[in-house]
């Protein structure tokens, strides 16, 4: 305590005090900022939240790449959060594609047809390298009945009525023809309009995938009956 007096009681010396020295430097100025600095700093290299380059997958640079050619050709650019809406979109498509094609493979697929081969006594025919005539469609009809591939014979009931058509020169057979090629060649009024009525069978069941039983086949098989019975002899 003594101390502390006593050393409070001296005078403050030079070497004791610091000077600051004084600002002899001219006033600051003041500066702003210039309007055009965000054009100068709009560019696409300077969208820090849009990936480019090896970040981006093979969606995202085709995205890019075809507004890119858009702004190139018309002269209008895409805002980024528009291309990452499109992207979304186009996943959500993807996903719900990919959802459709697998509930109809299920649909179409029961589980012992999965785990077992399939019969490779029915072998469809390439009409393309055979002519129709030549064809024994009567015997693969009664192979898809023995197996109960009701939907293969209508095919083929079908392809028989084609066969008889031509046979009597009623139609011009041709495999690239169509249903309704055929439907114009024939003259016969009746005829023509029994034959519509089975084409539209033979596209609905075939064609439409649809699964069909004993008692539907054979109601169907009555339409083809009664054109086969209207061909003259």
């Amino acid at each position: 305590m003594s101390f502390l007096c006593a050393t409070a009681g001296f005078p403050q010396t030079e070497k004791d005090s610091v000077k600051l020295a004084r600002d002899t430097s001219s006033v600051l100025e003041m500066r702003s900022i210039k309007e055009d600095l965000g054009q100068k700093y709009s560019g696409p290299e300077f969208n820090y939240d849009v990936k480019d380059g090896e970040a981006q997958n093979l969606l995202e640079r085709f995205l890019k790449w075809f507004f890119d050619l858009l702004a190139d050709t018309f002269g209008f650019n895409v805002n980024p959060g528009v291309l990452k809406i499109l992207e979304y979109i186009i996943y959500v498509l993807m996903g719900a594609l990919a959802i459709y094609f697998l509930v109809k493979f299920l649909i179409r697929e029961n589980m012992s047809s999965i785990f077992t081969k399939k019969s490779t006594a029915i072998i469809d025919i390439d009409l393309s390298s055979e002519h129709i005539e030549k064809v024994d469609l009567d015997a693969m009809i009664r192979a898809a009945l023995d197996q109960r591939d009701y939907r293969l014979a209508v095919r083929y009931q079908y392809l028989r009525v084609l066969k008889v058509l031509s046979q009597k020169s009623l139609i011009d057979w041709h495999y690239e023809k169509t249903n309704s090629d055929y439907k114009r060649e024939i003259e016969a009024p009746r005829i023509r309009s029994l034959f519509e009525e089975v084409s539209y069978l033979y596209d609905y069941i075939w064609y439409g995938e649809q699964s069909i039983d004993e008692a539907k086949y054979k109601k169907a098989q009555t339409r083809f009956v009664a054109l086969r019975n209207l061909l003259p002899e």
